[in-house]
């Protein structure tokens, strides 16, 4: 008689509503009967569902992984589906893993042995210990108390990285094939404490930043309608200061895959208290705004597909 594994536990304390957390992403879908559009919003830095035994393992709290976390992102727009546009949000932490990176950009510096032929550690961020397997958290704090084998690296890469990157690519496809194009639009959050460090003290830090690789990911369209969009709801809005882009919006944009891709940066301030994960009253200001761009976009983004959206969503 075989023994069932146990499922894995996650911290409950990381949860908002004790969300499930037997998937490693969610694909929110077009509401039935809306018609569909060729807008895609993913958030890859929001999710919550840390699994209890990453968390023992660690030298850090709870408290202190939930540092790099886009927080509560993917909850902001939320809305995309009832505007006829999908949403992929990642459950699993970026601490864990992070899937705004190549999968074979790792920090050698926290593994046992010599780097296997499918990791590039030589890269700048992979040297600062911000590969896909994180080494450190915010202010060069170490995640780990012990070394890890690559194999556990290609293993999480492989459970986890691929799953994501393939669900996105296939739907990108999918949604190009139906509409021809299509338009991804990568949700992030920054910290205060960067907005500021950007910012001169006689100036209003950016609510917003723009990342279009400095206009090589997208048709300036795109960046033109969001940042007219979130200033005429009065918001600062930059482009490209510090966040030009990260891998996501790299990967997909024009000059690779050939979507539309561009990536936001929220300021948390807008939202939440630094190191509180809890959402202020000012959060629900923040998602009506979002939600306003997220209904305006297809309508104004028409002239960058060709073919006529269908009457409703699949």
């Amino acid at each position: 008689m075989t023994q069932k594994s146990k499922p894995a536990a996650f911290e409950a304390d990381a949860r908002l509503g004790m969300e499930e957390c037997t998937d490693l992403f969610v694909l929110h879908r077009p509401h039935e009967g809306v018609p569909a559009n060729p807008v895609i919003y993913d958030s890859p830095h929001s999710g919550r569902c840390y699994p209890a035994e990453f968390v023992r393992e660690t030298a850090l709290p709870l408290s202190g992984l939930r540092a790099s976390e886009d927080f509560a992102v993917d909850l902001l727009f939320m809305a995309a589906p009832s505007a006829g546009s999908h949403l992929l949000a990642a459950q699993r932490p970026r601490a864990w893993l992070d899937l705004n990176r190549a999968p074979d950009e790792l920090s050698a510096e926290m593994f046992d042995g010599a780097a296997p032929e499918w990791a590039r550690t030589d890269g700048e961020r992979a040297r600062a210990g911000l590969g896909v397997i994180p080494r450190i958290i915010s202010e060069d704090r170490e995640i780990y108390a012990r070394r890890l084998s690559w194999r556990e690296a290609r293993q999480r890469i492989d459970a986890a990285w691929k799953p994501y990157h393939a669900r996105l690519r296939a739907l990108l496809e999918e949604t190009r094939a139906r509409f021809g194009a299509a338009i991804l639009i990568d949700c992030h959050s920054m910290p205060e404490s960067a907005a500021k460090a950007m910012t001169p003290l006689s100036l209003r830090q950016p609510d917003i930043i723009l990342g279009d690789v400095n206009g090589a990911s997208c048709d300036p369209l795109l960046t033109d309608t969001l940042h007219r969009l979130f200033a005429d709801a009065g918001l600062n809005v930059r482009r490209n200061r510090v966040y030009t882009g990260g891998y996501i919006t790299r990967r997909y944009g024009l000059e690779s895959f050939g979507a539309h891709a561009i990536q936001i940066e929220i300021n948390r301030r807008l939202y939440t208290r630094p190191g509180d994960y809890r959402l202020t009253e000012a959060f629900f200001d923040l998602q009506k705004i979002i939600t306003g761009v997220i209904h305006a976009l297809p309508k104004l983004l028409t002239p960058l597909w060709r073919k006529r959206p269908p009457l409703a969503a699949e």
